[in-house]
């Protein structure tokens, strides 16, 4: 393919799992060609926020997923959706006849299925990129015409039948790892004490109920141990929660600053999806709640892959309320474990995972690296 400009077609939304993976690849192709990028999503989903606020065109189709629940509304959505689909394939089939793109990466999410079969058909090469344990039903039933498969956990290959499955890990964003900030940096931000253990509780990048009704349950008892927290809520959540705001409970709806975070906080509270790949960078030890609501329940293989490597403790929502807080207070006191599992965590990271991606993707392409 020579040294020619790359047109990219890229799709991955929904949540943050999906849409940062896919920014961190383009990144990682923009350092190793000359590309041009569009990406496709869905319409009201995030990645329609967080992909044009990185400087990214995106298109918004009309796609949504399958409902669960037998409500009414659920019931009529379903119905609607076959709809939906073929409205998504064809305005797909507008896009690529338009932008006549090179490739198609997909990271999963609802508006990845359309963009990629219709690629497929049309006989563009595509690479899919899969983030959990467990591969999500988008991303299974692409991989059959896929050119490669990207999957973050070993785990994972299971579950393809594709010849070509390379283990690269999860693809952060290189500038992650770049300016580190200082812990003494990192407190004076958030106004905490650099004396005091810190915890970072978050449900993710939409929060979580659970999470959040255990920690306000009990959060006297953190508070009691000389605790110090940073609570991301979530957007939807944060009426309901920012009273907790005090001189040791910093609460937010969103937090853009995680290398701060990082650099402050000794323990993570969160769910068990892409955020798991920041903390292997990071070393941090982990409370994990994996999510119920996600398709086929793949955050809780992903918390099984490190609870096998005693590298995070998993609690179900269930068990949250009763349990949470009091596994937050008993493993902050023991340093040791604490410094096991943050050895465990850093063996799993892959910082490089974003550009070894992009380099076989572009020798797939057969494009010259010059």
């Amino acid at each position: 393919m020579g040294n020619k400009k790359l047109k990219i077609l890229v799709s991955g939304g929904g949540t943050g799992g999906h849409i940062f993976p896919a920014i961190a690849i383009v990144e990682a192709l923009k350092k190793q060609a000359d590309i041009n990028v569009l990406f496709v999503g869905a319409k009201g989903r995030m990645e329609m926020e967080k992909e044009p606020a990185c400087g990214y065109e995106i298109i918004g189709l009309p796609i949504a997923g399958f409902q669960r629940g037998f409500t009414l509304s659920n019931f009529i959505k379903n119905i609607l959706l076959p709809l939906k689909v073929l409205r998504s394939l064809i305005k797909v089939m507008g896009i690529i006849n338009k932008f006549k793109p090179d490739a198609a990466i997909g990271t999963g999410g609802y508006a990845s299925a359309p963009t990629l079969k219709m690629a497929q058909w049309m006989g563009i090469p595509t690479f899919i990129q899969e983030q959990n344990a467990l591969p999500g039903k988008t991303n299974l039933f692409l991989s059959s015409a896929a050119k490669s498969i990207f999957v973050s956990y070993e785990e994972s290959k299971k579950y393809f039948t594709h010849s070509d499955i390379i283990y690269t890990g999860n693809a952060i964003r290189e500038s992650f790892l770049e300016n580190i900030v200082s812990r003494e940096e990192a407190f004076h931000f958030f106004k905490l004490n650099p004396n005091k253990k810190t915890i970072f509780i978050t449900g993710g990048s939409l929060g979580a109920k659970a999470i959040n009704e255990a920690i306000a349950d009990k959060i006297e008892l953190l508070l009691a141990e000389d605790i110090q927290i940073i609570w991301h809520t979530g957007k939807t959540h944060y009426e309901n929660y920012k009273h907790y705001e005090n001189g040791r409970c910093k609460v937010h709806d969103f937090i853009y600053e995680m290398k701060m975070v990082y650099a402050v906080c000794d323990l993570v509270v969160t769910r068990a999806g892409g955020v798991l790949f920041e903390l292997f960078m990071m070393g941090k030890p982990a409370i994990v709640l994996p999510s119920p609501y996600v398709a086929d329940d793949h955050q809780t293989s992903n918390a099984e892959a490190l609870v096998k490597r005693n590298a995070a403790i998993m609690l179900k929502d269930p068990e949250s309320k009763e349990k949470l807080v009091p596994s937050i207070i008993e493993l902050i006191k023991d340093e040791e474990r604490m410094k096991a599992m943050s050895r465990e965590m850093l063996i799993l990271a892959k910082p490089h995972a974003a550009s070894e991606i992009a380099k076989e993707i572009l020798s797939k392409l057969e494009y010259h690296i010059s």
